[in-house]
């Protein structure tokens, strides 16, 4: 069982799909460079960490496109290529924050179910959802609201006739939403680059391993901690 703040890891996972559909509709107007020639060009290349789109490169260089920083895309789907460069900003959108809320996740599963037993929550991870208080289920609720709105003023155009509810800034850097409280981001472009790399593939990881410990649970309905031992 865990406290009431380690909850939301379990709940956001749940909620996030919901919750951001319904954000984006709410998005703020697009935001329009006022900078012009050299100065728009070096506000934009601030604003994306220094990143550079190249054609030539997979995912347009994004960092994190295969398994580490330099290495080769890994899509034996397919799902990049041909893709547009807001397409593919928009795909990495996706899997950055993806990844993030599926760290959480993976954290929340285990201490969720490491003995401490706020609200009288209980059992697997699976279960315990449906046992928060439904006034604490609203607050969180309401966080996660918040949150997705905040995120979506920041990194997307509001709908519009020539633009849909997936359309990101020109001047956003995927999953850079400018939350940073603990100043932990990286002065410099290689450092960032090398940083964006690792939470990448690190969400990779924590998708899959969310993933396993939520089937794993439907099957056996028991605590994942238990069985490591």
């Amino acid at each position: 069982c865990h406290n009431s703040f380690l909850t939301i890891f379990i709940i956001m996972p749940r909620l996030l799909t919901l919750l951001t559909s319904a954000a984006l509709v709410s998005m703020a107007s697009a935001f329009a460079l006022t900078t012009t020639g050299t100065a728009r060009a070096t506000a934009l290349n601030a604003a994306m960490n220094g990143w550079v789109p190249d054609e030539s490169k997979d995912c347009f260089g994004l960092p994190g496109a295969g398994f580490g920083l330099g290495s080769s895309a890994f899509d034996p789907a397919g799902f990049s290529s041909g893709r547009s460069l807001e397409e593919v900003k928009r795909l990495r959108e996706s899997e950055i924050m993806h990844g993030r809320v599926a760290m959480m996740a993976t954290v929340g599963y285990l201490v969720g179910e490491s003995g401490i037993h706020p609200f009288g929550i209980e059992g697997p991870a699976n279960d315990q959802l449906q046992q928060v208080p439904l006034p604490m289920f609203a607050a969180f609720s309401v966080a996660i609201m918040g949150c997705e709105l905040i995120r979506a003023s920041k990194g997307f155009v509001a709908p519009g006739a020539d633009t849909d509810f997936q359309t990101l800034r020109v001047e956003y850097y995927p999953g850079d939403i400018g939350f940073d409280p603990l100043n932990l981001k990286p002065k410099s472009d290689a450092n960032f680059a090398k940083r964006q790399a690792q939470e990448v593939v690190n969400g990779r990881l924590a998708m899959i391993g969310a993933a396993g410990m939520c089937a794993q649970e439907l099957v056996n309905h028991q605590t994942i901690l238990p069985l490591q031992f």
